[in-house]
């Protein structure tokens, strides 16, 4: 259950953040699932694989490279969901801090557990 609300509320958040970012396109909210869905399944699979190869830049870069990293994940989702739009690397970069900002605060709001 608790799953199922935080894909929500990235899903949620993904819409925010695609009517704020004019570089940033989702066409509706099945689509923003589906998004939130494959952005974690991303994170889940392909992010640790690119971590341990880029490990000696995010080193020398004290951890920045990790957000090149976040922002290929966003161009990656943008590869597999046709109804999502991202305008090149730099809105991708710019969504994935935003999505990251706004993640936080909703699931700090959403966490009944503490």
């Amino acid at each position: 259950m608790k799953t199922i609300i935080r894909v929500l509320l990235t899903a949620l958040a993904v819409v925010l953040l695609a009517k704020l970012l004019p570089g940033v396109a989702v066409e509706g909210y099945v689509s923003a699932i589906i998004v939130a869905v494959v952005i974690a399944l991303l994170r889940f699979i392909v992010k640790p694989i690119l971590v341990v190869l880029t490990l000696p830049v995010t080193i020398v870069t004290l951890g920045l490279f990790l957000l090149v990293i976040n922002a290929i994940i966003i161009l990656l989702a943008d590869y597999f969901v046709p109804d999502f739009t991202v305008n090149g690397f730099w809105w991708a970069l710019i969504f994935s801090l935003l999505l990251s900002f706004v993640q936080s605060i909703l699931f700090s709001i959403f966490d009944k557990d503490k």
